[in-house]
């Protein structure tokens, strides 16, 4: 069936993903194939110390990136479309937002990005024998309990984005496990919270006198594939603002987006792994067995079918280099030439080749923001080199490339190093992947293993959500997400692979020693300038 009709019979899948700077909407058919796509750029904001989006925000979002791609359609095939075979919802994970018995937002939602919750997180981890890190729902809820914040006593929900918009387009509080497992640990043998590390969380704040426990205002948790409700009248009003979407369509549990990379790059079975670089940067390998103890760097989190992932995750990855191109940029403009974004951005990642495998001397740190995994509850970007240092384009770009990677290295190191986990395959996706082969090569260098990236990796997060939503709909009996990707989406994928070069390794290793060392520069930079 063409992809006319696909859509206009309603037999086409919706995956919307709510990003750090862009929603982005993609329709595709049953085999992954990409029929439309549509977006919104949007930007966190710093409100009295809390990084958070309004409600406003992510509604005025969600119907303009809706909108977007409802033009797309039009467009590409001169209709409008009034129904899906499934749809689907992801965002960026963990967060915050807790709301009372009347749906009324108890405190403005506290995004992934803030890091106000080192004292909760830190007393979690040894009460339940498992990093929690700040950015945990768990992290943020028990902070405002040690805080004393008077909202808590009211609470009778809280969710992630993604489950928070799921909600309010079914009605249902579900969560898809591998968002769950951003929420509160999970255990992988039944798919579900860990029952007696609730129990021991419960026991923790039972002097408080709260009404509620863990288990009555956690969202259910879900597989993928399972029954997560149906769009409603609500709902599908406030996802198409125009009118023509009909209620009743299928939904599948909501998913974060580290699941959605997972299935956009192929990476839930065992020994694989995926690296997704943007505004922020994660590294993820799904394990064959436990960790042999707890590393404060390394989160555990779960595929959307429920295995165990080791996962480190830094705050910050491309919005310094952003912030130098655009400096570039404006160099550009003044010297009479206006250059094309994607052009510049192709041309500056290039040159980076030219740089030297250690950058020359050259050393940065890109913290916009706070960089837990490096023990920094704030941050300061931060460049210094040495009157010997080789201060090329090349070396500088390279140390930018090097930066964005660095706090994520000194993670995946433990893993690899330490726990000896073995990684068959490394997929990349992301901006920090969209210059053919730049990102590739430095990830390649950084992890010591081959690094892919295919051709559907520029979709990315919902792609990979609109996946789940076609798996919802189309796998035989008893088959699992796995086969699913093999056998329907990924057979006949075409992509590219980059070895390691050593002389890169060894580089990049150089570089590390330096960046270690160098992290009692960008302490005395956060403490004297902010």
């Amino acid at each position: 069936m063409d992809a006319k009709n696909l859509i206009a019979e309603g037999r086409s899948y919706l995956g919307i993903e709510f990003g750090s700077t862009r929603i982005k909407g993609v329709v595709i058919d049953g085999d992954g194939n990409v029929l439309a796509t549509g977006g919104h750029g949007w930007e966190n904001r710093l409100e009295n110390g809390i990084w958070t989006y309004t409600l406003d925000d992510i509604w005025g979002g969600l119907a303009d990136c809706y909108s977007d791609l409802l033009k797309d359609i039009k467009d590409k095939y001169g209709i409008v479309p009034t129904k899906f075979a499934s749809i689907g919802f992801s965002a960026m994970m963990h967060g915050y937002l807790a709301f009372d018995k009347n749906e009324k937002l108890l405190v403005p939602f506290r995004t992934w990005r803030n890091t106000i919750t080192e004292q909760a997180a830190a007393a979690l981890t040894k009460e339940l024998g498992f990093n929690i890190p700040q950015r945990w729902s768990i992290a943020h809820l028990y902070q405002a309990i040690l805080n004393k914040e008077d909202h808590v006593k009211d609470i009778a929900f809280v969710t992630t984005l993604a489950g928070y918009v799921h909600y309010v387009m079914t009605g249902k509080k579900v969560l898809g496990v591998g968002d769950a497992s951003g929420m509160f640990p999970i255990d992988s043998a039944t798919k579900d919270y860990d029952k007696g590390m609730m129990e021991k969380f419960d026991s923790l704040i039972a002097p408080n006198g709260f009404s509620w426990k863990l288990a009555d205002v956690l969202p259910k948790s879900l597989s993928a594939g399972e029954d997560a409700g149906t769009l409603t009248e609500e709902g599908a009003k406030k996802l198409d603002v125009s009118g023509n979407l009909q209620a009743g369509i299928p939904l599948c549990p909501p998913e974060g987006d580290a699941g959605t990379g997972m299935v956009a790059t192929n990476s839930v079975g065992l020994r694989t792994g995926n690296t997704s670089a943007g505004t922020s940067v994660f590294a993820m390998v799904v394990l064959e067995k436990a960790l042999s103890k707890v590393y404060e760097q390394i989160d555990m989190v779960t595929t959307p079918d429920g295995a165990a992932v080791a996962m480190v995750h830094c705050n910050n990855c491309t919005s310094e280099i952003n912030a130098w191109v655009n400096l570039f940029k404006e160099f550009g403009e003044l010297m009479g030439n206006k250059a094309d974004m994607n052009e510049l951005f192709t041309k500056l990642y290039s040159v980076a080749l030219n740089g030297d495998p250690d950058c020359g001397g050259l050393l940065s740190y890109n913290y916009v923001s706070g960089e837990p995994v490096t023990g920094f509850d704030k941050g300061a970007p931060l460049f210094v080199r040495t009157a010997e240092s080789k201060f090329t384009l090349g070396n500088v770009m390279r140390m930018h490339l090097y930066s964005a990677l660095a706090a994520l290295k000194s993670g995946l190191d433990i893993l690899i190093n330490e726990e000896g986990v073995k990684v068959d395959k490394m997929y990349g996706h992301g901006g920090y992947f969209k210059t053919k082969g730049v990102g590739q090569s430095i990830a390649a260098a950084a992890i010591h293993a081959p690094v892919s990236v295919m051709e559907t990796a520029g979709e990315g997060g919902p792609w990979g959500m609109a996946i789940l939503a076609s798996f919802a709909d189309n796998r035989n009996d008893g088959e699992n997400l796995e086969d699913f990707l093999n056998r329907r989406i990924f057979a006949n994928a075409k992509g590219s692979t980059v070895e390691p070069v050593p002389e890169e390794e060894k580089g990049f290793d150089d570089f590390m020693k330096t960046y270690m060392e160098g992290l009692k520069i960008e302490r005395a930079a956060v403490e004297v300038l902010l």
